[in-house]
């Protein structure tokens, strides 16, 4: 039998039910008059939108797509950058009763085209001439598409040639027949309100999968809605309106965790700033923000980058950096620590933790931290620094959020209780149940992967292996699809260790292998600059060829201590016994990370073939690196 079904917190309060997501825009602009509400970057700061106009902008944008001739129900492809010209347009389907599509930027051509003909879209709004160009190239594969709107376009350059039959219009033409379509668009648009039932479909979201073709997860205006009113609503200390929370929005809106976020803060009329991930270390001090949303791996690289910086100092400066690093580190935040303790984390704060806060722009409150499993180790460090971090869980299926920790209630390593109205429970297997407004329609066209996921009695199965400790805080374990048995019988659960790893600055990614072998291993992908840093702190050359530090033996003892740490606290058989640096990167366009970054287990298991046989040697390791640079690593040699 399944075990116990868990719920929110009895002081949660009661779950919001019954909003389409235009109702939280039309809620947000009667409450709050926010002059800076969205703001699109440009090369020298930002265009300020009020919440006002970007109503505006939104209903014209909707009655204009009807005016193109789409209908009620419809998809839109979006080719779109995460900024304001994202929110705009998806608004406008949404008022128009229209069915988004997000197509990944970083997809290939035959993902994109896949998604799009799956989808059956009609139309494709692009962001600009460079995804115009990316868009003409599957436009010949998509013979549904008939209209191409392009947001933003380039002056007097020239547009790519387009099938027969396709017609390219400006989003601002777009607007324009929108205002020419109807005298009294109140009335108008009111009509078009008036259709949308809370448990219509609003977008169809395509998972990245570690594997398979991607499959379309259908979410309701409800789904999204009651997760973006129950999450943010629970923030105790959240301030509204156009004087509260300033929120700088980087991660991308294609991913259901960044867009019902993006909804959730419109509500409060809070100050949304977007930017492109590769701009977020200039815009940090410029925005100065008391909030955003990040992934582990961004929150690892600003750890990555103070060890660094401290790596790189001299004299009394390095010992104090040093020290207070190391105080951080001993911090536990869901346990009072001692009066000289704290003692000393004040004095730390004044010479040092106060810089790491504005790194982050000086004013951060807390961080959502959502994709992946933030390491408890690092969630205390931020915090000694004062830094809050709040880990949420949820899947694309779940609209995401199914528990997150409350700024009172953290505690690190878990992943906290569940949100208002949503169900969890662990099945006999360990894997993580849950039921609610958050659940998806199911996956579109794919009515037979839909039924293995989600039970008659309307459980839906995460895929996650996950457990509740004896408080009721969600922890998660490991990925169902990711455990494996070795040679031996005995079942491996990788993700603990990956995630130890992959929390060292020296660790870029690692990943654990053994299926059908005797013992465990590891791929570790090195980060070149915190190995260059390394080798400077060991005196060697950091100017040497990556390759050629990985081989030194003070660089392979550096990483030989990671690796035990990592291994401490598991069962032998699950501890890993070689591992091989390997000077590789793996990234979205190699096509062995997920959108999202999660590994892809398979293709990396058969792109690093040989350096997984290597791994497995019999007759003693081998004395040179593999054919890629890996360097073959015994744990414990004999």
């Amino acid at each position: 039998m399944p075990g116990p079904i868990h719920t929110a917190p009895p002081d949660a309060g009661s779950v919001a039910l019954g909003e389409t997501l235009p109702d939280l825009l039309y809620d947000a602009c009667e409450a709050y008059e926010n002059p800076q509400a969205l703001n699109q970057p440009q090369a020298d700061g930002w265009t300020p939108l009020s919440l006002d106009q970007f109503r505006i902008q939104s209903e014209e944008t909707a009655l204009g797509l009807l005016d193109l001739g789409l209908e009620r129900g419809d998809r839109v492809a979006l080719l779109l950058e995460s900024d304001v010209q994202f929110c705009v347009v998806d608004m406008a389907c949404l008022i128009a009763g229209l069915i988004d599509v997000p197509l990944y930027l970083s997809s290939s051509a035959e993902q994109m085209s896949y998604v799009a003909e799956h989808s059956e879209a009609k139309a494709l709004a692009v962001a600009n001439p460079k995804r115009l160009e990316q868009a003409a190239e599957i436009l010949p594969d998509l013979p549904n598409i008939e209209t191409i709107i392009l947001c933003e376009s380039g002056g007097e350059a020239e547009s790519p040639a387009l099938p027969d039959g396709v017609r390219l219009v400006t989003l601002d033409e777009v607007r324009s027949r929108g205002r020419d379509s109807t005298e009294d668009q109140e009335t108008s648009i009111q009509a078009l309100r008036d259709q949308i039932d809370p448990q219509d479909l609003a977008t169809i979201i395509y998972t990245s999968g570690t594997t398979g073709r991607p499959k379309g997860v259908m979410l309701t205006h409800e789904n999204i809605s009651s997760n973006a009113l129950n999450s943010v609503g629970e923030l105790t200390g959240f301030k509204n309106g156009p004087d509260g929370e300033v929120v700088l929005s980087f991660l991308p809106l294609t991913h259901i965790f960044a867009r019902m976020l993006q909804y959730a803060f419109m509500l409060r009329g809070v100050s949304i700033y977007f930017v492109h991930p590769d701009n977020l270390v200039e815009a940090l001090p410029k925005v100065q923000p008391t909030a955003f949303a990040s992934v582990p791996r961004v929150l690892e690289k600003v750890y990555a980058g103070i060890r660094k910086k401290i790596m790189g100092m001299e004299g009394l400066q390095r010992r104090i950096g040093e020290w207070a690093l190391g105080l951080a580190q001993e911090y536990e935040m869901d346990r009072e620590m001692s009066t000289f303790y704290e003692l000393k984390r004040a004095v730390a704060d004044r010479l040092v933790f106060r810089k790491w806060r504005d790194a982050l722009g000086g004013r951060v409150s807390w961080i959502v931290v959502g994709g992946a499993a933030l390491q408890p180790d690092l969630a205390n460090t931020l915090a000694a620094a004062g830094i809050t971090t709040l880990q949420g869980y949820g899947l694309t299926e779940t609209s995401p959020v199914i528990s997150y920790t409350r700024p009172e209630r953290i505690k690190p390593g878990t992943v906290g209780e569940p949100l208002p109205g949503v169900e969890v429970r662990i099945a006999d297997d360990g894997e993580i149940l849950t039921r609610g407004p958050h659940v998806m329609k199911g996956y579109y066209k794919r009515p037979e992967k839909t039924d293995e996921v989600i039970t008659e009695d309307d459980w839906f199965h995460t895929g996650d292996i996950g457990e509740f400790d004896e408080d009721g805080y969600l922890k998660i374990t490991d990925r169902k699809k990711d455990l494996f048995k070795l040679s031996t019988g005995k079942y491996v659960m990788p993700q603990p260790i990956e995630n130890q790893l992959g929390s060292q600055p020296l660790v870029d990614k690692g990943v654990v292998v053994g299926s059908d072998r005797k013992f465990c291993a590891a791929l570790i992908f090195p980060a070149e600059d915190q190995v260059r840093a390394e080798a400077k702190e060991r005196d060697l050359d950091p100017d040497a060829s990556f390759k050629e530090l990985l081989q030194h033996s003070k660089i392979v003892d550096a990483f030989r201590d990671l690796v035990r740490e990592a291994n401490e606290g598991l069962d032998h058989w699950a501890t890993v016994k070689r591992f091989a640096l390997v000077p590789n990167e793996l990234t979205i366009e190699s096509g062995l990370l997920t959108p999202t970054l999660k590994v892809r287990r398979p293709e990396v298991q058969k792109t690093f073939a040989a350096e997984i046989d290597a791994l497995y040697y019999e007759d003693g390791p081998p004395t040179e690196p593999t054919d890629r640079g890996a360097v073959i690593v015994e744990l414990d040699p004999h």
